[in-house]
């Protein structure tokens, strides 16, 4: 590599020695003039050769960008640029549309919005920030984000597929795990600069040419990380994930209550199909595909959900997840086994009517419910005080018979034990374990998806209650 056309970032160590990075510094012209020519090379290539046939949908730009093992750059370049003012767009940004940051960046701004408008105009980075790690990862993002969009725009221009790029995640290393590739809790630890959540705004707004940010996911909480990147109503989508059954499972809220566009466990090619975690689920989310995106578009008509195998210490076997969907309170826990619980993973989609609305009568509400999955049971709840009864009017086991399509069939119904007496809409594992009752009243999952039909009775408004079922 040629370290003077390239010159190298500098890591600031103990004593004022300065260490050579294994990256180059951002404050020099040659490297971003070198990736837009090897990236416009590339989008020119993707467009000669596949612009008539779109096998490749999106494009990642660079990989996991930051600084590892300082929060920012040492080197006299970098030093010089810190010390200039703020840039005005940057300023004006933060000033303008701060009621709309990301909590994670409002929680490193206490310095900037304690200053008059003049002082924060005018003012160094350590001035108008403060000192610390969150300040040099505020001047990394800021630079990193700038370069990027450079690099994406001149693809963009060339070919104008949609691009992205991912980010190795801020995150606190479990207790006896080495920090070799999981991250750690201060910038530097983690590669600072890069599209984490403390920093995500300043992606959004100065690498406009990116379609969207995506986030690697291996230690952190997955919920919380599908909920930070869905900021500022931007597509989730995940390039890199467990490639185990614990990664599996969680695919199920990426899709299902996150609305994800995509997951790429990483590895996953080395691993044999049968006997891969994600096998069965992928299998089961192709089937029910367009079930899936028909709720996307609706939106706010799906839940997706996971329950961990509660012999792991510290997993609550009782666990429940409360959700208000369909006119409805959803409480959806781990399915009932007499023996052994197990993992449990799917969604349940509230499915539009396909019936006119009956407004004659008040003293019914109806809705159905598409249920995925297995190893979980949901109990409905009515919210209205008039309900003095929720019940299942119904639950059939569908088969898919265009996936295309999203046609089902029903092959069988379920009622009685299968149900605990209508109690639950049940949804077993293939091979419940019945702890030695002698009665299978948790029947063996078949298809994995189940249409239920679920009905409130109602009091008459200022009566006792309801009169009949329709």
């Amino acid at each position: 590599m040629d370290e003077k056309r390239f010159p190298r970032a500098q890591l600031r160590k103990a004593g004022g020695v300065l260490q050579t990075a294994d990256v180059v510094s951002l404050f020099h012209d040659e490297a971003p003039k070198a990736d837009v020519k090897a990236f416009s090379a590339l989008m020119q290539h993707l467009k000669d050769l596949d612009s008539a046939h779109h096998t490749v949908i999106m494009v990642q730009v660079e990989n996991e960008q930051g600084l590892l093992g300082d929060s920012r750059d040492g080197s006299d370049a970098a030093n010089a640029v810190f010390s200039k003012p703020v840039p005005a767009d940057l300023v004006s940004f933060l000033a303008e549309d701060y009621k709309n940051l990301h909590p994670h960046l409002q929680s490193h701004l206490t310095h900037f919005t304690a200053l008059p408008a003049a002082k924060q105009r005018a003012g160094t980075w350590g001035s108008v920030f403060g000192p610390g790690p969150y300040t040099d990862e505020l001047f990394m993002a800021y630079h990193y984000a700038k370069y990027v969009d450079r690099v994406a725009s001149a693809g963009k221009a060339i070919y104008p597929l949609p691009l992205f790029t991912n980010a190795w995640q801020n995150s606190a290393i479990p207790d006896g795990q080495e920090a070799v590739a999981g991250g750690g809790s201060i910038p530097g630890e983690y590669p600072s600069g890069g599209c984490v959540s403390n920093v995500l705004d300043i992606w959004q707004r100065f690498a406009p040419a990116l379609s969207f940010l995506s986030p690697d996911i291996y230690m952190n909480d997955y919920d919380l990380t599908f909920a930070n990147y869905r900021h500022r109503n931007q597509p989730l989508f995940v390039p890199e994930q467990r490639r185990d059954a614990f990664g599996a499972i969680r695919i199920w809220s990426a899709f299902g209550t996150f609305g994800a566009i995509g997951i790429s466990p990483f590895g996953i090619d080395t691993l044999a199909a049968e006997t891969c975690a994600y096998t069965k689920h992928y299998k089961l989310l192709a089937q029910v595909a367009q079930h899936v995106l028909a709720a996307h578009r609706r939106g706010n008509s799906s839940v997706g959900f996971f329950f961990d195998d509660p012999a792991v210490p510290g997993v609550d076997a009782a666990e429940v997840k409360k959700v208000a969907l369909g006119g409805y309170d959803l409480a959806i826990q781990r399915a009932f086994v007499f023996g052994k619980p197990t993992a449990g993973s799917g969604m349940v989609i509230h499915l539009p009517s396909e019936e006119p609305a009956d407004t004659s009568s008040t003293t019914t509400h109806k809705s159905a419910f598409l249920l995925i999955g297995s190893g979980f049971q949901v109990k409905f709840t009515h919210p209205s005080p008039r309900a003095h009864f929720t019940g299942l009017l119904g639950l059939a086991e569908q088969r898919v018979t265009d996936a295309a399509t999203g046609a089902m069939e029903t092959v069988r119904r379920l009622n009685g034990d299968e149900t605990r007496s209508g109690a639950w809409a049940m949804m077993p594992v293939e091979e419940p374990d019945y702890g030695g009752y002698p009665i299978a009243i948790t029947v063996p999952m078949g298809t994995g998806v189940v249409r239920c039909e679920v009905y409130a009775l109602l009091r008459e408004e200022g009566g006792e209650e309801a009169c009949e079922v329709v």
